[in-house]
């Protein structure tokens, strides 16, 4: 569900690598449960086909493992888990997929961010105390519970605070969380949730903040262009009146996030920034197996109960994402012209009736998706 007339000219693509000349691009979902909507489906292929330019490879749609004839470059729907079967796959490193790769379950949702109630509480295998000494100043305040008891406790320790937002692990977007500001409301929240969900997922329990604004830093690598960004995300309503993701606005440039600090002055966008690689660094020294060539980390920036101005890492996304229009745009705009350093992108989601688009702008998705309803999709570079 591509706009052909804005599609980017490569008149400076470079010559594949001999490693990526053998390798075809296609969409990955087989085993996994999430993010397999008809929408999300359209985009992930046109993600697919955009890469394989870049790379200079061929495409596919999705293929059984048995059919495959290339060594695969996977852009899978999900943060990939188990190192064994990863290496299965034919994955040994981030120049195989879009997307990350860890070792256990709970590394890939929202339940890595805060730590446990007490040294004896619940947790799964792979639990790394020293992660959250290592990321306790760059995350709001909070815990990740793995049983009802902790849950508990963890709240009463945290109303002493403000109000508690309750976040399940397995919901993105900010659908199904819950801000309780006492006893009563967290025990009418716990009764939707089933012991075994808890014992799974986990719950993450996080003081609540107002007037937030959610920023997103992260990275992206594909073939031999490595690209950084910050930028803020926004929302709108959806065709039922809910909120959720309209889109974000992204400041990408050409490098590691060395790069991306350098056009930083100090500022919220830096703090934010200066937060994520902090959280991305305690990911790779604690989990060393752990790795990916798209980061994402979302940072909300807020007043707490205090009125204190407050900013922390809320999660991370290794998978092609909602603002990975906006990346796949900027990446294009590198291959195209290898002197850029610099442009502004940005991805957008239009729920209802749909609407004429910008010049420019790619479509990702545009019809009516049994699942949301009416959609558009679509990102754009706004300038170079």
């Amino acid at each position: 569900m591509t706009d052909e007339t804005a599609q980017p000219h490569f008149s400076s693509a470079r010559a594949p690598s001999s490693h990526e000349a053998q390798q075809i691009v296609m969409p990955f979902t087989s085993g996994l449960t999430g993010h397999t909507s008809l929408h999300e489906t359209a985009t992930r292929a046109e993600v697919a086909r955009r890469i394989a330019r870049i790379k200079g490879c061929p495409v596919s749609e999705e293929l059984p493992q048995s059919e495959w004839k290339m060594r695969p470059y996977l852009i899978p729907c999900e943060t990939l888990v188990g190192m064994e079967w990863v290496a299965s796959l034919g994955l040994h490193g981030a120049d195989d997929l879009f997307g990350g790769v860890v070792p256990h379950a709970f590394i890939a949702s929202k339940a890595i961010t805060h730590p446990l109630f007490s040294a004896t509480s619940e947790r799964p295998e792979g639990w790394r105390f020293d992660f959250h000494q290592r990321v306790r100043e760059a995350v709001l305040p909070g815990y990740t519970a793995f049983c009802r008891s902790d849950v508990i406790q963890a709240v009463l320790a945290l109303l002493a605070l403000g109000p508690v937002r309750v976040k399940p692990v397995t919901e993105t977007g900010g659908h199904g969380q819950v801000v309780v500001k006492n006893v009563e409301e967290l025990n009418a929240c716990l009764s939707k949730l089933t012991d075994q969900a808890l014992r799974r997922h986990g719950l993450v329990l996080e003081h609540n903040l107002s007037a937030v604004d959610t920023l997103s830093v992260g990275q992206v690598r594909v073939a031999s262009i490595v690209a950084s960004y910050y930028g803020r995300q926004h929302l709108t309503e959806n065709n039922e009146g809910a909120v959720s993701y309209r889109g974000s606005d992204l400041t990408v440039v050409r490098g590691d996030f060395d790069a991306l600090l350098r056009v930083l002055a100090p500022g919220a966008e830096r703090t934010a920034v200066e937060q994520a690689l902090t959280y991305d660094k305690a990911v790779r020294v604690c989990f060393p197996a752990f790795f990916a060539s798209r980061i994402n980390y979302d940072v909300a920036q807020g007043t707490n109960a205090a009125g204190q101005w407050c900013s922390g890492v809320l999660e991370q996304s290794w998978r092609m994402g909602g603002a990975t229009a906006a990346e796949i745009a900027a990446l294009e705009a590198f291959h195209e012209n290898p002197s850029l350093t610099l442009v502004h992108s940005k991805c957008v989601e239009i729920f209802g009736p749909l609407v004429p688009l910008p010049y420019g702008a790619v479509t990702y998705f545009r019809g009516d998706d049994p699942d949301v309803g009416l959609l558009t999709k679509y990102a754009l570079v706004e300038s170079r």
